[in-house]
């Protein structure tokens, strides 16, 4: 069953309307109402197509923690033909909130990172909600040495609200392993394309984002902290979240503006939830392109445009 996000409320009441109708004719005390049914599927994709062309920077960041967008695991299954998991930081433990690999992505040998939330009790406990420990992102600066030594391109998926805060996590030091990452993905020598797929917060997402190329999709956001936090520290009010949101600029098409990301990839009316093949093939196609686009670039070039790249934000926003 399709959850519904709370702006959606004039759709959910018509697709209701509908599945109503679908049982009455089941059950035999409606004799046609297929030309209803046809009715109320325009209006309810009218309706969607309204609300989706005028979202408030808020409304994007509930699309971005939908349930039921499509996750790592899924673009990565979808995406990366052998892939071979990888686990382990080599120095305390496996974190299973950081997804490591390596594979294939149309013909191409690739590294790849993935932060992964889970989707269900079982599999978000596991993951720990995205929220990835120093081990994880120790073991990310091992997949980025190995894909220099092999000459691998990386791939990474982000979609985290943030590293994990927990205390075990500051002792093993959680500040020191996201610079260590951020350094790692900086001096890569080899083509780097990053994706936030849901959520990219703070440090704990561009541990792993920053790449040649970075990406978003349409309605992801991507941010130094999560609107909820910054109305705490700013207003002592979370409720303010909303405009925080609004305040932060955290939407795709703001960053673009902004010079933050490279590229937005479109999503199907509705969201990416509502179309799971055809945006990560799409996806795909985005990564494909910007990977082609790097290729002939030296281990220099490559470094020296990354380098470039993330100075030109801090000389836009500063």
């Amino acid at each position: 069953m399709r959850s519904y996000l709370e702006f959606e409320k004039p759709v959910a009441d018509i697709e209701g309307k509908i599945q109503e109708l679908r049982a009455l004719a089941v059950g035999g005390e409606a004799v046609n109402v297929e030309d209803e049914i046809d009715r109320l599927k325009a209006k309810s994709s009218q309706t969607l197509k309204e609300l989706y062309s005028k979202l408030t920077p808020w409304q994007k960041t509930l699309v971005a923690r939908h349930p039921d967008r499509p996750h790592a695991v899924d673009y990565i299954a979808g995406l990366i033909e052998d892939f071979t998991p990888l686990a382990g930081d080599r120095k305390f433990a496996e974190d299973h909130a950081m997804i490591a690999g390596i594979g294939r992505f149309r013909g191409q040998s690739v590294a790849v990172l993935a932060q992964e939330k889970g989707h269900n009790t079982e599999t978000r406990l596991k993951h720990n909600f995205g929220m990835v420990r120093p081990e994880g992102y120790r073991k990310a600066v091992r997949i980025m040495e190995m894909a220099e030594r092999f000459g691998l391109s990386l791939i990474t998926f982000v979609d985290t609200s943030g590293a994990y805060p927990g205390r075990g996590a500051e002792e093993r030091g959680q500040s020191e392993a996201i610079a260590r990452s951020t350094d790692a993905g900086l001096g890569l020598g080899t083509p780097s394309v990053s994706l936030v797929i849901g959520e990219g917060g703070s440090g704990g997402a561009i541990a792993i984002a920053t790449a040649n190329k970075v990406l978003m999709m349409e309605h992801a956001i991507y941010s130094v902290i999560s609107p909820e936090g910054a109305a705490s520290i700013l207003w002592r009010d979370s409720t303010k979240a909303q405009d925080a949101a609004t305040a932060l600029k955290i939407t795709a098409q703001d960053l673009k503006q902004l010079g933050v990301i490279d590229g937005i990839i479109e999503e199907p009316v509705g969201g990416a939830h509502r179309a799971r093949e055809i945006v990560i093939d799409t996806a795909g196609k985005a990564i494909d392109t910007a990977l082609k686009a790097l290729s002939g670039l030296s281990a220099e070039e490559l470094r020296k445009q990354r380098r470039e790249k993330f100075i030109a934000i801090g000389r836009t926003l500063g």
